[in-house]
């Protein structure tokens, strides 16, 4: 397992800003709130013709300025490193699945630098070893990995676990192991009943083995139960954005929603959207739609 401890208005997020100040009045029991954006962005693929990587970016930055914290998928690390030059108030953190540094997708996680700072951080890979880098779990095509960040919230002190990950396209066992293995291991690392959030391409819909198992109960000894819950089924009105995360740059698949945030802890969904951002063109920023979601935290 890798790991490092201690270290240091756009028209498709107006009703982010919107929700914001309602959910503060509504929430105000609660320390802070902030805006969390999953996307798979497609890797930097140059024969994906006019959805080539230099055609997407500006369309995708200008999707993930407007957060407070952002997990993507499929990044290499030429994509990694224009995106935090084009996000300069954010952090980052990723590394890639096949070498543990620069080589192969990562999973990165940004955050908004003036609001949290990073406390811990680290990647495990989704193998019966997670520790091994580079490894392949179960009937996955691919070694995937899980990033995840410990973060504290400036202004009110709270800290949360934020993970990113990305689960195999191919491998059934690989997806529901996989599952398994980061409910396991979230509700080991939880401490107390700070926020857990957890940001992912899980290649799998809701009410299949994978998500099941993901968002089964785990049993504590000496502590309350783990149990992580869909941000998207848990905010108080419904998706106003498209039913499915999936359109292949082409059109969007009705009702395959692959892409998802979950929480756990002392959190409160205030509003879930899935975005549809385009190019200058018309066409899709990737072939995934990103989620947002606007979460209250810290009591």
């Amino acid at each position: 397992m890798l790991q490092e401890n201690k270290i240091t208005s756009l028209p498709v997020f107006s009703w982010l800003l919107f929700m914001a100040v309602v959910g503060f009045v509504t929430h105000s029991s609660l320390a802070a709130e902030l805006s969390v954006i999953s996307y798979n962005i497609r890797y930097l693929n140059q024969n994906d013709g006019e959805d080539i990587w230099s055609n997407r970016k500006s369309s995708v930055i200008e999707t993930l300025q407007q957060a407070d914290v952002v997990g993507l998928q499929e990044v290499v690390q030429q994509q990694l490193e224009e995106i935090r030059q084009g996000t300069e108030d954010l952090a980052w953190y990723g590394v890639g699945r096949d070498d543990g540094d620069q080589k192969g997708e990562a999973v990165p996680i940004g955050w908004r630098k003036a609001a949290f700072e990073a406390l811990e951080k680290g990647t495990f890979w989704l193998s019966p070893s997670p520790e091994a880098v580079g490894s392949k779990g179960w009937d996955a095509a691919l070694p995937r990995i899980a990033s995840w960040v410990r973060l504290r919230h400036k202004a009110s002190g709270a800290a949360m676990l934020v993970l990113n990950t990305h689960f195999d396209h191919r491998g059934p066992q690989a997806r529901a192991e996989s599952a398994k293995l980061l409910a396991n291991w979230l509700a080991q690392q939880q401490i107390n009943d700070e926020p857990v959030v957890i940001l992912g391409d899980l290649n799998a819909e809701l009410g299949t083995a994978p998500l099941d198992a993901l968002l089964a109960p785990v049993e504590r000894e000496s502590r309350p139960t783990f149990q992580l819950r869909d941000a998207r089924a848990s905010a108080p009105e419904p998706d106003p954005g498209p039913n499915s995360t999936w359109n292949g740059f082409s059109k969007i698949e009705p009702n395959r929603r692959i892409d998802h945030i979950m929480i756990a802890g002392q959190a409160e969904v205030v509003a879930f959207k899935t975005l549809d951002p385009r190019t200058e063109q018309g066409r899709f920023a990737s072939d995934h739609l990103p989620v947002s979601t606007q979460i209250a935290f810290g009591r």
